[in-house]
């Protein structure tokens, strides 16, 4: 079968900073990419910048069409700031968008639109994008699915209303299994990385963190203050670590949550002190210099990493604790390998993670399991190369173009369904 020339992808995540909050943005950015560089017209519709242009070209054949700009000027946290106007918004504007100014003009000339979902927050919009392709006669000339990233806004979805509407699919088996205690049965398409990727960090800026770390054995650790990410885990594994004598430092990138107050009230339980780092824009030479000043374990760096930055990080650090107790995919984990790293992962959705083969990987919350086995890793240079070069080649097999081919086999059966 022909992959469909025209894909709408519907996210509230996206490539801007204003929705760039975790995962999703960085997937659909880059599917998208991936897409238009495969040939298909990508209409990705999200929450954007609302100071930015409503219509822009992203990369070749990408369009992004920055939705709910009016409510965003009210709300500039980000993206999910004021929700509920924004899902409502979607609800009643993204499906007659989606049918007259993209399925209908295809169809006539002959061609499919695939329509991806994201998240909860677009399942009303899937329904409604159903409803009204029948009601104009065009529901054959589209292949609709709609994708789990998280459990999150489970409640609020009509799921008898969305099996009837779309194929539901999730990025890994975990999710699948989470969708199958709902009574939701769903197609496994995985995640991907960029390709571009592959080529890893920038060494100049490998070398330049390395020397900010010193001899300082060095853990990273970005995402939201979050439960999930089990940041108390990674407090409780570096003092075990410095208890046992191993100047440990761990450089934390969260975000604004009110979790982070926990996390650094663990902190000073464990004697841990923590130093704050706080800098305009990403300015990778000022963080490193920052880093080599900064004396305590913890170090809270507040600052907007871009991707080279991160990359930089990632490969520089002796491992980097992607260490969440609920991860659907764990994108992250597969990036630092990409960028040469050490991931330390949780064990949920994180399939491509091989337990001390490519990765390391904790089965409890526990801050001594995480202990143990860093140490281990810590104290033996060969072992740490080996997980790093075994990283390396599990990540050139998670692009997005074998991605996209197992896609393109879901898509059939989808549509053999829908006959």
């Amino acid at each position: 079968m022909a992959f469909p020339r025209h894909v709408v992808l519907l996210s509230f995540e996206g490539p801007d900073r204003y929705a760039s909050i975790g995962g999703l943005g960085t997937r659909v950015s880059q599917l998208a990419r991936a897409l238009g560089e495969a040939g298909s017209l990508v209409d990705l519709v999200f929450v954007g910048d609302p100071a930015m242009k409503p219509v822009e070209s992203f990369a070749p054949n990408v369009t992004l069409r920055r939705w709910s700009q009016w409510i965003s000027a009210y709300h500039p946290r980000n993206a999910y700031d004021a929700e509920d106007l924004k899902v409502n918004d979607w609800l009643e504007s993204v499906p007659p968008f989606v049918i007259d100014q993209i399925v209908a003009p295809a169809a006539l000339e002959g061609e499919q639109t695939l329509v991806i979902a994201e998240e909860w927050q677009t399942a009303g919009a899937a329904i409604a994008i159903d409803r009204l392709a029948r009601d104009r006669g065009l529901r054959s000339s589209i292949t609709l699915m709609w994708n789990a990233n998280n459990t999150y806004g489970w409640e609020r979805i009509d799921w008898p209303a969305l099996q009837a509407a779309a194929a539901v699919t999730a990025v890994s088996k975990y999710m699948k299994f989470e969708l199958s205690l709902l009574g939701v049965p769903a197609l496994v398409i995985p995640n991907g990385l960029d390709e571009r990727l592959l080529v890893g960090a920038d060494p100049e800026l490998v070398d330049a963190f390395r020397v900010a770390f010193g001899t300082r054995k060095t853990l990273v650790k970005v995402g939201r203050f979050d439960p999930d990410k089990n940041w108390l885990q990674a407090i409780d594994a570096v003092a075990e670590l410095r208890a046992g004598g191993i100047d440990a430092m761990l450089i934390v990138r969260g975000g604004r949550e009110a979790y982070g107050d926990v996390v650094f009230a663990r902190a000073h339980e464990r004697d841990l002190t923590v130093e704050r780092l706080e800098y305009e824009g990403s300015d990778p030479a000022r963080i490193a210099d920052g880093i080599a000043l900064a004396k305590g374990p913890i170090v809270h760096l507040r600052a907007f990493l871009d991707e080279g930055a991160l990359f930089g990080l990632y490969a520089a650090a002796d491992a980097v604790l992607a260490n969440s107790g609920k991860e659907p995919f764990g994108l992250v984990g597969l990036e630092v390998m990409a960028a040469g790293g050490v991931a330390v992962c949780g064990a949920t959705g994180e399939e491509y993670a091989e337990p001390f083969v490519n990765a390391i990987v904790c089965d409890t919350p526990d801050g001594r399991e995480l202990a143990t086995y860093l140490r281990d890793m810590l104290t033996d240079p060969e072992r740490q190369a080996e997980l790093r070069a075994a990283g390396k080649e599990t990540a050139a097999r998670y692009t997005w173009a074998a991605a996209i081919a197992a896609l393109e086999r879901k898509i059939g059966y989808v549509d053999a369904v829908a006959r």
